[in-house]
């Protein structure tokens, strides 16, 4: 029996914008931001995007162009998390050499700040909406805040088990919401770095967390594996702390949770990414998938 094969045919004439100009294929080519596996990436400014890779780098990047603009090098292992104040000139990175580093998108290549003090790899970072202090949390069960001018750890609390997999902040409020391989999700106050709320745990280890732009309600992900978990979960943040919706149809781990920029047209919607090589866009309010 012959070898089976299969042919895939990409009619890129199909998928051309309106009004497009030229052969569909005729876009332009830019060198990769990273030489290994990019870990993370976050919004940086409306036009451009950090990431940071298993090459030990951080880039930044335009949305627009997809050209990297500044790269830069200081940590001895894999980078596993990066973050910014939007709008800030400012960009934060974690490694698994234990470390936070801060970068200026407009000094030097080197790192303007340094934060050591976790005894285990950086696993979350949360940047207040000013920049001026900084949120980190680790395998070493601990979540700590920081000066970003000065480098001071401002505060350090400790809870048994807290493997923190996420850290995201609250706009406009000094709270921070924190996902953790103990299957919970936790709002931290900043001020006394002090947890304000524990969400009721779910069966499995929350692996990312956000907080949608007005600030009432927050996302968590789930592991999972042949269908069982890997949902996400809507909370809210208001008086009643409660379970508001659940988004489920991954049939692994939902590595990644984010809520869509509003639009008037639009209904509410968040969109998941999971280990099963799949994205889903979700209505916020009814579950149901875009």
């Amino acid at each position: 029996m012959g070898k089976l094969q299969s042919k895939i045919s990409f009619h890129t004439t199909k998928y051309r914008a309106e009004g497009s100009v030229g052969p569909a294929g005729a876009s332009q080519q830019h060198s990769p931001a990273h030489t290994d596996a990019v870990t993370s990436v976050a919004a940086l400014k409306p036009d451009l995007c950090v990431s940071g890779g298993k090459d030990k780098s951080v880039a930044v990047s335009s949305w627009r162009s997809g050209a990297a603009l500044r790269r830069f090098i200081g940590h001895e292992r894999e980078v596993t998390k990066v973050t910014s104040a939007l709008d800030s000139s400012r960009v934060f990175s974690a490694s698994r050499d234990k470390t936070v580093m801060m970068w200026e998108l407009h000094g030097t290549a080197g790192p303007s700040q340094h934060f050591p003090g976790h005894d285990l790899v950086v696993t979350g970072l949360a940047v207040s909406p000013d920049a001026s202090q900084l949120c980190t949390g680790s395998r070493d069960n601990t979540v700590c805040k920081w000066d970003t001018e000065t480098g001071e750890c401002l505060g350090r609390a400790a809870i048994s088990r807290n493997l923190v997999t996420h850290l995201c902040w609250v706009p406009g409020e000094p709270y921070v919401i924190q996902t953790s391989e103990d299957k919970t999700t936790r709002v931290w106050d900043s001020r006394e770095l002090q947890v304000a709320h524990t969400f009721p745990a779910k069966q499995h280890i929350q692996t990312c967390c956000d907080v949608s732009q007005d600030g009432r309600y927050c996302l968590s992900s789930s592991s999972g594996s042949a269908g069982h978990g890997a949902e996400a979960t809507l909370w809210d943040l208001r008086q009643t702390k409660g379970r508001v919706c659940e988004y489920k149809g991954h049939f692994q781990t939902t590595t990644s949770c984010v809520f869509l920029p509003r639009s008037p047209a639009l209904a509410p919607s968040i969109a998941t990414s999971s280990s099963d090589s799949t994205v889903k866009v979700w209505d916020q309010d009814t579950a149901g998938r875009g």
